[in-house]
């Protein structure tokens, strides 16, 4: 990084800070994450320049994290927003569909990519996933579909890519929309594209425990400019100044006559006439500042997240017996956020017990998010329609968890966890 000279005693101190902060792996002392944000003096040294420049607000640094992220999925419009939760809302919102119309989505699944549905009026219609790469299957879709069914709602699971090429067919037939979840998946590559350049909107989340962070944040992309406004007006109060790169935003003591002109309301101020009825879902201008470093540190990230995840597959491959192991489709190539794993029927465990033994030894687990939704209490009367009997979706809440491929991971961390399934399969068999 190039840094001026009035910058520089900063820098230095900020390099110095981290190079204290560094400290040592202790196997069964230190916890190994299942998610960990790597970062380091430079992220924060852009992050610090923001806050010092007085403008908070969305900026430079946004209008130019935009342009890069667009740039590295090789797609046209990048909205950042200030979650990937809001950011599916966003894209929720800006199709516009009919209440009463239907959405089809998979039973396993994180609960905001289900609820900007059910806030805005859409049936939920619930597919089961696959066991082993815990998406739906695209040969199902035929059973799930109705004259009322509009859009699919498919995340990536864990960075697992869906079998989208057969989806998009099957929606180009039917003339549906198209959303695809990537929170948990920049970086991962269907047919050689990147996944969130397929549908009509991807959807991105940079919480800590994403790909890349900018402490909180999100993004929408598209190819499609009319939605790329709508997502700009609903994340903007709803109002009509949707200009893709906002010249007060790049220099807030400039002069904008735009604002004036071609005005739904007469000699009105655009930047404060409301077409739509909108939230404030922006990010802060020092999220995006940091989250360009992380951007430009991206291919070692993803490069990372493979040889770890390759390196835990190849090792755990020997307790096959145990446990069913993640599987890609023949076309996919994922950059996976996590490692997961389901503990086979019919073995002297469950998946609580091996689960205990992780955590107990430091290793950090999750269950696949909310595993089937219609099993937590919050949806439980959800207004839906249910696809065939959920029966993986429900194995999934009983038996799944995941485990870290996060770049953080050293090798000595790697082998500890790797030596840790092995002290737990001999003490059960």
């Amino acid at each position: 990084m190039t840094v001026n000279a009035n910058d520089k005693e900063l820098y230095t101190l900020l390099e110095r800070i981290f190079k204290e902060k560094k400290e040592q792996f202790i196997p069964g002392k230190t916890t190994v994450q299942y998610a960990l944000a790597v970062y380091d003096h430079n992220e924060i040294f852009e992050a610090v320049k923001s806050l010092l420049s007085g403008w908070f607000g969305i900026g430079k640094y946004a209008s130019e994290f935009e342009k890069e992220f667009s740039k590295f999925l090789g797609i046209k419009q990048c909205i950042l927003a200030n979650s990937g939760s809001s950011a599916n809302l966003l894209a929720v919102e800006a199709l516009q569909l009919p209440k009463g119309a239907e959405a089809i989505t998979p039973a396993t699944t994180f609960p905001t990519t289900i609820n900007p549905l059910i806030q805005k009026g859409i049936k939920p219609v619930l597919m089961d996933i696959n066991p082993t790469t815990y998406n739906i299957n695209a040969s199902e879709l035929k059973k799930a579909f109705s004259k009322k069914v509009k859009l699919l709602m498919l995340p990536h699971t864990l960075g697992n890519p869906n079998e989208i090429d057969q989806i998009m067919e099957f929606a180009e037939e039917r003339d549906l929309h198209v959303i695809e979840d990537a929170c948990d998946a920049l970086g991962s590559r269907y047919d050689g594209r990147y996944v969130s350049t397929f549908g009509d909107m991807g959807t991105f989340s940079f919480y800590p425990a994403h790909h890349i962070t900018m402490g909180e944040g999100g993004a929408v992309v598209t190819n499609n400019e009319e939605l790329s406004l709508n997502v700009r007006s609903f994340r903007d109060w709803g109002r009509a100044c949707v200009c893709p790169v906002c010249t007060i935003a790049l220099d807030p003591n400039a002069y904008c006559p735009l604002r004036f002109m071609k005005t739904p309301l007469p000699d009105y101020d655009k930047r404060f006439t409301y077409i739509t009825v909108g939230y404030n879902l922006k990010p802060l201008d020092l999220q995006a500042a940091m989250g360009l470093q992380q951007l430009r540190r991206f291919p070692q990230f993803m490069q990372k997240r493979k040889e770890n995840f390759k390196k835990l597959y190849s090792e755990l491959l020997r307790f096959e017996d145990y446990f069913v192991l993640p599987e890609s489709l023949p076309k996919a190539d994922p950059c996976w956020f996590a490692f997961p794993i389901t503990v086979k029927e019919k073995v002297p465990f469950k998946r609580k017990d091996i689960v205990n033994f992780l955590e107990e030894h430091r290793i950090a687990t999750r269950p696949l998010f909310a595993g089937n939704i219609l099993r937590q209490p919050a949806y439980k009367d959800m207004d839906c329609r249910v696809v065939g009997k959920l029966e993986n979706s429900d194995r999934v809440m009983k038996s799944s968890f995941f485990i870290g491929v996060h770049p953080g991971l050293t090798e000595e961390m790697l082998n500890y966890m790797i030596e840790t399934f092995e002290e737990f399969i001999r003490k059960v068999k």
